[in-house]
């Protein structure tokens, strides 16, 4: 991830902290070299002659060079300023240090050490970089945290936004085949058609209030597949042999919406529609957490143009591989007569 150097990132830390920074920074120097020459006066004088040198070579580094520079990899450039920059504060520092602190520019030093020697010189450059490399690495660390939150928060942003979309794609596929379903019994005029209006209001009422989540309890999950399949035998007028198998505690699991249901559906909407059509449905809280699903129905061969794999399935798929990453299983088993659906999707508790 590269590193955006822009004006609100450079806003990003507080004014405050900045001076907390150069405060502690300040007393920590004033401290340390008045202990090393034992002269506090001398050492906070050259600390005050030297501290706004100090900060405005860092500031102009961090806001100028790098971005200016180094971002754009002028690297030549950048080392040429920042060089002719620290020669500049060599002469300003040494200046100000000899008419306002003391002529001994460098006490430190063993033996009769004048300034604008080789020694000094270097000796004053290597100050001023170990300066300038702290704070740019503080700088450069809080950047990149800012940016990698940022990063995070556009992924989870990203990541709603998608899903969003994909349930709204669900929603509609699901809503009209089963207004299909009524127009037929309502066309027949079954003495159904009221049960199903019903049932259809409890479906709404989950797609319209419960489905907006990324995740529900499996319980509920279960409670809109059966009222579902009521749909359907009514439907079909019990020709269907359909079967529901429930295991395990649901009310401590959760699942996203509308996923069993798409494949449910793609069952009866794919499976055989004469004869022995059967629909068998399995769906298990495991002891470990782990939720098992399986539907298996039986169906006429297709041709190749007409495949199981709809929007339902693939955005089915879609969400889960947002959702779960790789702490799923999605297995489709297809042969000349049989389809199948496993799904099996791991305890999410025990993988954090």
């Amino acid at each position: 991830m590269s590193l955006n150097f822009n004006k609100e990132n450079y806003k990003s830390i507080p004014l405050k902290y900045h001076l907390l920074f150069w405060s502690c920074y300040f007393t920590f120097n004033i401290i340390r070299w008045g202990s090393y020459f034992d002269d506090y006066i001398y050492s906070l004088k050259s600390n005050l002659v030297e501290f706004p040198i100090h900060i405005v070579l860092v500031y102009i580094n961090i806001y100028y060079f790098i971005p200016k520079f180094l971002v754009k990899k002028q690297y030549k450039t950048y080392i040429l300023c920042l060089f002719l920059s620290l020669g500049l504060v060599y002469i300003i520092r040494t200046g100000l240090i000899y008419f306002l602190v003391t002529e001994n520019i460098w006490p430190e030093a063993s033996g009769n050490q004048k300034a604008f020697t080789f020694n000094h010189i270097v000796a004053v450059i290597i100050g001023e970089l170990y300066v300038v490399a702290l704070v740019t690495t503080i700088k450069l660390t809080v950047v990149w945290i800012n940016q990698r939150k940022y990063v995070e928060e556009l992924s989870k942003v990203n990541l709603q936004t998608e899903l969003k979309f994909l349930r709204m794609q669900i929603q509609p596929h699901f809503f009209f085949n089963t207004l299909n379903s009524l127009y037929s019994l309502t066309l027949d005029k079954s003495d159904e058609a009221p049960k199903v209006v019903l049932k259809l209001s409890n479906i709404m009422e989950y797609v319209i209030y419960e489905a907006k989540e990324n995740k529900v309890k499996l319980s509920k999950e279960v409670n809109l597949v059966q009222d579902y399949i009521d749909l359907q035998k009514i439907r079909h007028s019990n020709s269907v042999d359909i079967q529901l198998e429930i295991k395990g505690d649901l009310e401590n699991a959760e699942i996203p919406p509308l996923v069993l249901l798409s494949f449910i559906e793609n069952s009866f909407k794919h499976g055989k529609k004469d004869g022995d059509f059967y629909i068998h449905i399995y769906i298990k809280r495991k002891k470990d957490g782990a939720i098992f699903f399986s539907v298996e129905n039986n169906y006429v061969c297709f041709t190749p143009e007409k495949k199981l794999n709809g929007v339902g399935n693939n955005n089915v798929k879609r969400r889960l591989d947002l959702l779960y990453g790789e702490n799923y299983n999605l297995n489709i088993i297809k042969d000349k007569a049989k389809f199948k659906v496993e799904l099996l999707i791991l305890n999410q508790d025990e993988l954090k």
